[in-house]
Order: structure tokens, then C-alpha cells, then sequence
């Protein structure tokens, strides 16, 4: 599959960090399922996929990204109403990321491996 960074931003980046956000919202916040879902702009049912990992569940983060992720979670929780701002924001500081660019390299085996298309 030759796919554009962007691509894998939609398929596996917003889903990653959706499926990270949710496990912190409930582990560390107490929020409920529905809650997060209010929160995501998604349904209760998506949470519970994302919390069984049976959705976004193939882009694993280091710690680093982690970090980010959880950065981002105490904002949402802090400033709710900009809640979609904050996610945003995180998607742009993961793209590129190394965590990101292996996934592209392992789905798009026509990308070099000395590629720096996604800055990483």
C-alpha cells in the first residue's frame, strides 16, 4: 500500500491517541465511558472498542509521545470547551513522530528507509 503520511494520520494516529485518551480519562480522571465519549465527540460504544483495544491498537507510543498524550489530557480535562483545540494540537506534535514513521515504513514498503518526509 503506497499511503501518504496523512493517511496514516487518519487510520492510525487519530485512533491511537483516542484509544490513549480514553484509558487516561478513566484511569486517572474517574470519568466514566460516557463521559469520554462526550468528551471524544464519539460514541460510548467507540470507547469501549478503544478501551478493549479493539480499535486503534496498532500505532504503540514510547514514552515520550505518552508524555504528549498525557499532557494533553490534563488540558482537555482543565478546559473542556476547547477540548477539540487540544486534540488537534497533539495530532500535529505526533505526526512525524518515530512512533508514526516506523508504522508508515511497515504498511508502505516503498518508502526508503532513509526517508525524511515526515521530519522524524
Amino acid at each position: 500500500m503506497n499511503s501518504l503520511p496523512q493517511e496514516l494520520e487518519v487510520w492510525y494516529l487519530i485512533p491511537a491517541i483516542r484509544r490513549e485518551l480514553a484509558n487516561l480519562f478513566i484511569s486517572e480522571f474517574n470519568l466514566n465511558q460516557k463521559q469520554v465519549s462526550k468528551i471524544l465527540g464519539i460514541t460510548e460504544g467507540a470507547v469501549s472498542q478503544y478501551l478493549s483495544s479493539k480499535r486503534g491498537n496498532e500505532l504503540k507510543f514510547n514514552k515520550k509521545e505518552i508524555e504528549e498524550i498525557k499532557k494533553t489530557a490534563k488540558k482537555i480535562i482543565s478546559d473542556e470547551k476547547n477540548s477539540r483545540e487540544h486534540f488537534y494540537k497533539l495530532c500535529i506534535k505526533l505526526r512525524g513522530t518515530e512512533s508514526l514513521c516506523k508504522l508508515h515504513k511497515k504498511h508502505d514498503k516503498s518508502v526508503n528507509k532513509n526517508c525524511d518526509l515526515c521530519n522524524c
